[in-house]
């Protein structure tokens, strides 16, 4: 009987084996690793693309609007220009009402004589056209303060770096518009449906609003106690106290000087020229944007939300205030006006409010008895705004190198790629309280204005 030699693996070569398994193992994880860390910045780079374009698109929609009004921007005879172009007149909405102007307005940081960004004008005692100041204002911001005031006082968040403070060094723009959709439509008197004015015989002044609205108009319990009235049509706009309101018949307050009551007495727009009725506080609305601190997707570090704020946040009067976006480090606006010769400049906030009715660029010609320098009048001669926002990918990636933490943001003057805390920055994520390792893309957008007089 033979017998076979047993052959088997030496220790030698099962810790060869063991080895060579590890090396293999070693590798296989370390390109699992790499392919999910880049699979983790591909899709959080898609998704920053698309929150970037969304918040562009957002803010563009509201920006295209500024202080569009029904149908009475422009009009009336047209000047010409020092180069070359015919001007028209800008038409802005006469105020009648006594004291309750500023009432229907939210966000308001440029009251009636001095506030805290300059002298503004007394306030009227006959009256006037709506001032060019209170079309739009904006701010811009550095990590310690902002001109041409700071905005917080109207009850926007103050800069800091913790949750619910507004992000350092950020823009903040103000802007005003009717909104749309909104509003009453005026028919022909002795119609059988819809709404429709009385006039007095005596000197077609406004009598009374007999408010019916249609399926596809608001209820009559829009306007609240105290709200003023807008009646305007496709040639001219006036502002004026009422009472009834929540009723179906408003009528216009008597002559008066005290708050309430009308410098005059409004006129009765009949006619072919398409009038509506809007309520002031409501339908005239006020949108403020602004980045306020929030945290970030991984529940540790912080990063900056877009907000849009409505009529101050007044829930009365349509109010509301939004997150829209997260991820948002930086805003910037540029405001550009066209001069008499044709170019375009762009500005600062601060050098847009310093406009008086001397400034090149000023072509409001707006009446305003109380104020004989047209304070801020380059608000209303803003042709168009350059929107620049940097976003981040909000959950922090510890393995991206050097070189893909380099952004390039406009606002900082730095037109190739540099590190987040390059000293030529205007302000640095690290001072905003934002952590380094993170993807950022610049996102920019012209965008041209109804506000313009062209």
């Amino acid at each position: 009987m033979s017998h076979r030699r047993q052959f088997g693996f030496s220790l030698i070569e099962l810790m060869i084996a063991m080895v060579l398994g590890v090396l293999v193992a070693a590798g296989i994880v370390s390109i699992f690793l790499s392919t999910s860390s880049s699979n983790r910045a591909q899709t959080q780079l898609a998704r920053l693309q698309e929150e970037g374009r969304f918040a562009i698109t957002r803010i563009s929609s509201d920006l295209a609007a500024a202080n569009s009004q029904y149908c009475t921007n422009t009009g009336g005879n047209a000047h010409l220009g020092t180069g070359g172009v015919y001007i028209d007149g800008l038409r802005a909405p006469t105020i009648y009402a006594v004291g309750k102007l500023m009432n229907a307005m939210y966000d308001l940081t440029t009251p009636w004589g001095a506030s805290a960004g300059g002298t503004y004008p007394s306030e009227p005692t006959t009256a006037y056209s709506l001032p060019s100041f209170l079309s739009m204002r904006g701010y811009d911001c550095t990590t310690t303060a902002c001109t041409p005031v700071d905005p917080s006082y109207v009850g926007i968040p103050a800069q800091g770096t913790t949750a619910g403070k507004r992000v350092l060094g950020s823009s903040v723009i103000t802007l005003r518009y009717l909104k749309p959709g909104s509003g009453w439509t005026i028919y022909p008197s002795g119609s059988a449906s819809g709404s429709t004015l009385t006039t007095n015989a005596a000197d077609s002044s406004l009598a009374q609003i007999n408010l019916a609205p249609t399926s596809t108009e608001p209820p009559v319990t829009n306007f609240q106690p105290g709200d003023l009235a807008l009646l305007a049509n496709c040639s001219s706009a006036q502002v004026f106290a009422i009472t009834g309101q929540g009723s179906g018949t408003l009528v216009p307050m008597g002559v008066g000087t005290t708050a309430g009551y009308n410098f005059a007495l409004p006129t009765g727009q009949q006619g072919t020229a398409a009038p509506m009725l809007f309520d002031l506080n409501r339908d005239y609305q006020t949108v403020t944007y602004y980045l306020e601190v929030v945290p970030s997707g991984d529940g540790i570090t912080t990063t900056g939300a877009l907000m849009r704020r409505v009529n101050g946040n007044n829930a009365s009067e349509g109010g509301r205030e939004d997150e829209l976006v997260r991820g948002i480090e930086r805003l910037d606006f540029k405001y550009g006006v066209e001069y008499p010769d044709g170019t375009t400049r762009f500005l600062s906030a601060a050098d847009v409010d310093a406009s008086t009715s001397g400034t090149p660029g000023c072509t409001s010609q707006v009446p305003n008895p109380a104020d004989t320098i047209d304070k801020g009048c380059l608000w209303r001669a803003v042709k168009s705004i350059e929107v620049d926002l940097l976003m981040d990918g909000q959950v922090p990636l510890y393995t991206l190198t050097p070189g893909e933490l380099e952004y390039t943001y406009a606002t900082d003057g730095l037109t190739t790629p540099s590190a987040p805390g390059d000293a030529a920055r205007k302000v640095t994520p690290a001072q905003q309280g934002f952590v380094n390792p993170l993807l950022r893309r610049e996102f920019t957008a012209l965008v041209s204005l109804r506000n313009f007089n062209p």
